[in-house]
């Protein structure tokens, strides 16, 4: 698809590039009037809010958009772009990055930990949306507020909770069903919540899930080796001593089977001239649980008005069986458990409202290597598996904030943090010599942001915002001691010696708000320094390069992102957004030495989204259509022409795919879903992605309440 390909199809969205209605009707791309609480750590409107934020609510997920994962539920979501390396595997890129440059919260603790990876991981596939009440989204850097990794965004999974209180015991069921035909998937939840009168509340739910593989559209057809399995479970209970005070005890486990990574096996699908691997297999399984005990306590008529305070333990296990195509066997794998504990307190002032607080997490690590010949006899034990055995990491943080109203038209936010980091690796494969070796090392991290809100009108229908705000991403552990497979036909090698990554970014951006108009714009512009980038060293390992990391890449990243939606008749709205971007940063495109300024990675192409939806007068029945566009990504770095097997050679091309989605509440408490996905049969994948999206697909929901 060309410019001029992609102008045509984007002429439908320019004249909505204003408007979006701020009804129960919006699109996921923009609710103004919904409260969020992530963007300033205290709870505003969206429209109050100055910076880019998006919500999602479990709505959208389980009967809109029918998400499968949490990844594919912010897909719909303007300046994200979903890659997919399997297809139980995805990452989200929030304004160009992702993996570890973005950060992943369940109910505020951090997701993200010291075993993430650079570019694609997929743990953020271990959070089960179906349990999720909404999600977040905060544009932008995040790191004052939330610490390290929060460069191109923050999502904070807000689970669900009890939602109905009164005399005596009250208990309800729920069950949900989604079924689709290009996934040959079954997911189901059931769930029972209930509250003992006003003072106690639980929810537990269950869901499982069975994906077969996966069809593309009509030139690829079925994907081989894609399906997977997974079982999920949570509970959550919470007891008020009082309306605004209440203690929270909540647990959740995700377990999945068989992820296959095709794309570097035999049963991949060459696509537009991607290579296919030799692998015999290449399989993860993967397994989170998190448990937490928070304090929450509001209103409170004394200096300190609001306390939040968090007690959590979090384990992430990863395990991976490769069986070459002579048939020798390597199992690896890792397991991270992390303790956090943070709080944060709320007071009034002269000068505004102040929010301070701190964090603390601390990750253990073991981590194993094993390789077996072909005839299944243990030839090794590794020093380490992916990254550094008996290791531990260590993240403390302290913030400040204060939000100033300035008369009645401005409001002021300024907002510092301090962050130590250390790590402590005792096994680590020295790259040269093969040998056991250690790595100690700390980071000290100052970082402040300022965000101002205007309101330019007498009616406070429009408001202009801009933020200037650092962030950091210290070395974690995958950085410093990573031994594992990176791109296609790359190994990454150990670097002790980096320090953390700097970033500054600035938001300019306006939002307006009416009774069936609403609109959200804005220009965002990142600065990079010292990125810790990949650089080849020039030696081999088998028949793969060496690749390194060095704090080498400095450059830019800046875009345009825009919301609208309008409400031009009581039952039909139109809604559409577009997204562009383009960077670059400072890479070694070549073994030597020599640094070249090419596009940052796997950037996401110029997109755009439209959709109608029609609402019958009784809010019972609704039917949308949805047409999404995106250009051919042929602005290509160095690596990405080297990773062969998911980007084609000419780039990835570009695609329109449209969705015919339809809603009925059969009662207040039963309702279906339907659609046809990609009504054109089209074969196409997500830029950067091992495999194809599902061609033509058929989705339908059930949710009953009992």
């Amino acid at each position: 698809m060309t410019y001029k390909t992609f102008g045509a199809h984007l002429l439908a969205l320019l004249p909505l590039a204003f408007a979006q209605a701020a009804t129960h009707t919006a699109s996921t791309s923009l609710r103004l009037g919904e409260r969020v609480v992530t963007a300033t750590r205290s709870e505003k409107t969206a429209f109050d809010t100055p910076a880019t934020v998006q919500t999602v609510t479990a709505a959208d997920i389980q009967l809109r958009e029918q998400a499968r994962t949490l990844p594919e539920a912010l897909s719909e979501t303007p300046g994200i772009m979903v890659q997919k390396t399997a297809h139980g595997q995805g990452s989200p890129f929030i304004r160009g990055f992702t993996g570890f440059r973005t950060l992943l919260m369940v109910d505020g603790i951090r997701v993200n930990n010291s075993a993430f990876r650079d570019g694609p991981n997929q743990y953020w596939n271990t959070v089960d949306p179906l349990g999720i009440e909404r999600l977040e989204v905060v544009k932008g850097g995040g790191a004052v507020l939330y610490g390290s990794d929060a460069v191109g965004g923050t999502v904070n999974a807000i689970t669900r909770s009890r939602d109905r209180y009164g005399e005596g015991f009250l208990w309800d069921r729920e069950a949900y069903y989604r079924i689709s035909s290009a996934e040959d998937s079954h997911i189901g939840r059931a769930q029972i919540s209930g509250s003992l009168d006003r003072e106690f509340g639980f929810i537990l739910g269950v869901s499982l899930k069975s994906f077969g593989d996966l069809r593309a559209g009509h030139e690829t057809d079925v994907q081989r080796k894609t399906g997977y399995d997974e079982w999920d479970g949570d509970f959550k209970a919470e007891y008020f001593f009082a309306p605004e005070t209440r203690l929270v005890l909540a647990h959740q486990r995700v377990s999945q089977d068989n992820i296959w990574r095709t794309h570097r096996t035999l049963y991949g699908d060459s696509f537009h001239g991607t290579t296919v691997g030799d692998d015999r297999k290449l399989i993860y399984d993967q397994d989170r649980e998190l448990t937490y005990l928070q304090f929450h306590s509001t209103h409170q008529d004394c200096a300190v008005e609001a306390i939040h305070a968090s007690v959590s333990f979090q384990e992430q296990t990863e395990d991976l069986l490769r069986v070459r195509s002579s048939g020798a066997r390597e199992n690896q794998g890792f397991e991270v458990g992390t303790f956090g504990a943070s709080f944060q307190l709320e007071s009034p002032s002269p000068f505004g409202r102040w929010i301070y607080g701190a964090d603390y997490y601390h990750d253990d690590v073991d981590s194993y290597g094993r390789t077996y010949n072909a005839a299944g006899v243990l030839t090794s034990t590794a020093i380490q598996g992916p990254v550094a055995d008996n290791a531990t990491y260590d993240l403390v943080g302290f913030f400040v904030q204060d939000d100033i109203p300035l008369g009645d038209r401005f409001n002021l936010i300024l907002a510092a943090r301090y962050t130590h980091a250390a790590a402590d690796a005792d096994a680590v494969r020295d790259p040269r010599t093969g040998l056991r070796t250690s790595i100690s090392n700390s980071w000290d991290s100052g970082v402040g942001s300022g965000r101002l809100l205007f309101r330019a009108d007498d009616e406070d229908h429009w408001h202009l915002f801009t933020s200037a705000s650092q962030s950091f991403r210290a070395p974690n552990l995958s950085d410093l001691t990573r031994f594992d497979i990176a791109r296609s036909g790359e190994i990454e090698t150990a670097a002790p010696g980096l320090k953390p990554e700097e970033f500054i970014s600035y938001e300019f951006g306006v939002k307006a708000q009416y009774r069936h108009v609403s609109a959200q714009a804005a220009y965002f512009y990142t600065d990079i320094a010292d990125m810790i980038v990949r650089a080849p060293t020039g030696n081999m390992i088998g028949a793969n390069r060496e690749v390194t990391k060095k704090n080498a890449g400095n450059g830019y990243l800046h875009g345009i992102e825009l919301s609208a939606s309008y409400q031009f008749h009581p039952q039909w709205t139109a809604s559409g957004w577009f997204t562009w971007m383009e960077g670059e940063v400072d890479q070694y495109p070549t073994s030597a030495a020599v640094k070249r300024r090419e596009p940052i990675s796997r950037l996401m192409p110029v997109t755009g989204q439209f959709s109608l939806r029609w609402e019958h007068p009784s809010r019972r029945f609704w039917i949308e259509g949805v047409a999404t566009v995106a250009d051919r990504q042929d602005n290509l770095s160095t690596e990405d022409t080297r990773d062969t097997q998911r980007i084609p050679p000419d780039g990835t091309p570009g695609y329109a795919v449209g969705t015919l989605r339809a809603g009925w509440n059969i009662t207040r408490d039963i309702s279906v879903t339907a659609a046809v996905e990609n009504l054109s049969d089209e074969d196409y994948r997500i830029h950067g992605s091992g495999l194809n999206e599902p061609g033509r697909n058929i989705v339908a929901t059930f949710r009953a309440r009992f």
